[in-house]
């Protein structure tokens, strides 16, 4: 039997199944533009709802050649655990069960942190995605036996959505059969098991290719591995499964021929959206993947009124809020839970993770985390935002700027060349350029606090912890050390002494010392 749920493949394409004259049943909804479970336009109320999902993410994911198990890799700022965890979720089943086993406390603890009422299932010794499904079960079962449709779906196929998952549970509900399963339909279907249906159209089988007969082997529909049965015939078709001979593991494909047996009706439905099965078995489709879901959230967003120049090296998150008029430059990446407000523009060449972005707002080629821009504040070009910063409205943060745990208040400016370090500033400053708020003394942090309508002499060394009044300024190139009262002048330099003739003296036939003597004796 056809054991692998993951579909990894080159170019492929939606065909007709070659050799058999069927009648098919493809999910009636088209996919999506946007696949996204947290977003409400990409999944509908489900029409029925399961007992319990099933997530599979006992595996170590070898081929992904990483330390870090395969279902915690991220795609468009989800992990692959979470993508299945939020499908499921759509679907507001009973019950949501992982099953784990490879880094089980990490993955659990994962799990855990998606769903907090999620139930974890341990695989044991046993291998096979059949045996997990067995303890799945158990565990379910675990404080009475559950009843009604029950999905048994992947933690490694992050297009699979809510919509597609809810479709295939209402297939199995509304027609009567005791099991639905997923397929999907590939030009190149080398080295998949194969979907074998009767004349009617009804599934009879899947057989795996090296068992396939020359006629099978022309079938080019394939088990995508994703189920909705019936807990009754779930149960006693897990109950029925031995390990296989060969491989010594237990094959979940094993239900289907269990229930056909049975005389049971198994239904197969094609998924009209090929990726929406693509398991992810190595870096190389976690990057097709993203990439792909990219595209899609690239696109639902300008369909949803947002302009953005260049698609193709726009990246978008999956959890971003963008609102019509927004225009993205080439170049972005917005990470995160970033949100952005009607008619700000962000880029080119801008990396922006939860941050929010005020109405008419501008951030050019800038990176930034955890900050805040007010509505028409200004940032850039090559501004660095750390976390806790906040710009009010009309406010800017220039060229060159680094900025952390500042508070800068509306009309405020930090115009270029500045670091502003767990500061507090009022509304109306400006800070001169190359000013720096020295807040660390070796061992601790301490807080600066300017007031409202502050001018910052260039070239300043603010050193915390300060307090700088209401309209007070501070002489260019002062190191201020002690408070600055409202509307005082604060100089904190050194007297200037200049010693005549020094360069004549001290730098005798050098070319500076040329220029000084040529203009002495000119002014003579």
């Amino acid at each position: 039997m056809f054991d692998s749920h993951s579909i990894s493949r080159p170019a492929m394409a939606v065909l007709s199944v070659r050799r058999f004259s069927v009648t098919l049943m493809p999910t009636t909804a088209a996919p999506s533009p946007n696949p996204l479970a947290a977003n409400p336009l990409a999944a509908n109320e489900p029409s029925v709802k399961p007992a319990a999902v099933v997530i599979l993410a006992a595996g170590q994911g070898t081929r992904m050649k990483s330390a870090k198990p395969k279902v915690l890799h991220e795609v468009c700022g989800r992990s692959l655990l979470g993508f299945a965890v939020e499908a499921a979720k759509q679907l507001d089943p009973a019950q949501i069960n992982v099953v784990v086993r490879h880094d089980r406390d990490a993955v659990a603890a994962h799990a855990q942190a998606l769903y907090p009422q999620v139930v974890i299932a341990d695989q044991d010794e046993i291998p096979g995605t059949g045996r997990a499904a067995q303890l799945a079960m158990e565990a379910l079962d675990a404080h009475g036996e559950i009843s009604g449709p029950v999905v048994i779906t992947y933690s490694d196929v992050p297009l699979l959505d809510g919509d597609t998952l809810a479709e295939l549970v209402a297939n199995q509900v509304e027609t009567g059969a005791a099991m639905a399963l997923l397929s999907t339909v590939l030009d190149d279907p080398t080295g998949y098991g194969r979907m074998v249906r009767d004349q009617k159209g009804d599934l009879i089988g899947i057989v795996e290719e090296k068992d396939a007969s020359a006629a099978i082997r022309q079938i080019n529909e394939v088990n995508a591995g994703v189920y909705a049965v019936d807990a009754a015939v779930l149960r006693a078709a897990l109950q029925s499964l031995k390990p296989s001979a060969v491989t010594g593991e237990v094959y979940l494909t094993d239900i289907v021929d269990y229930a056909v047996k049975q005389g049971l009706p198994v239904k197969a439905v094609i998924a009209a959206d090929r990726y929406s099965v693509e398991g992810c078995n190595d870096k190389a489709t976690l990057a097709m993947l993203g990439k792909e879901l990219n595209r899609r959230i690239v696109e639902n967003w300008m369909l949803q009124g947002v302009t953005v120049i260049d698609p193709d090296t726009t990246w978008i998150d999956v959890d971003v809020t963008l609102e019509p008029d927004v225009t993205i430059e080439p170049g972005v990446q917005l990470r995160g839970k970033t949100t952005v407000a009607r008619g700000a523009t962000v880029g080119p060449d801008s990396t922006l993770t939860d941050m929010t972005i005020g109405a008419g707002a501008s951030v050019v080629r800038s990176h930034g985390s955890e900050t805040i821009i007010g509505p028409g504040a200004q940032v850039g070009p090559f501004a660095f935002m750390r976390p806790g910063t906040v710009l009010g409205a009309d406010g800017k943060i220039g060229a060159y700027c680094e900025t952390k745990n500042a508070q800068i208040g509306d009309g405020s400016k930090v115009p270029h060349l500045s670091y502003v370090g767990d500061v507090e500033i009022g509304t109306g400053s400006n800070i001169g350029a190359a000013t720096i708020f020295a807040n660390y003394d070796g061992v601790h942090k301490h807080h600066t606090k300017v007031g409202n309508e502050v001018r910052i002499g260039s070239d300043s060394i603010i050193v915390a912890p300060v307090t700088i009044g209401d309209g007070a300024y501070t002489a260019a190139g002062s190191v201020i050390t002690e408070d600055v009262p409202a509307g005082a002048l604060g100089i904190g330099r050194a007297h200037q002494h200049n010693s005549e003739g020094w360069t004549a003296k001290r730098r005798a036939g050098t070319p500076a010392a040329d220029a000084a003597a040529a203009s002495v004796k000119s002014s003579i």
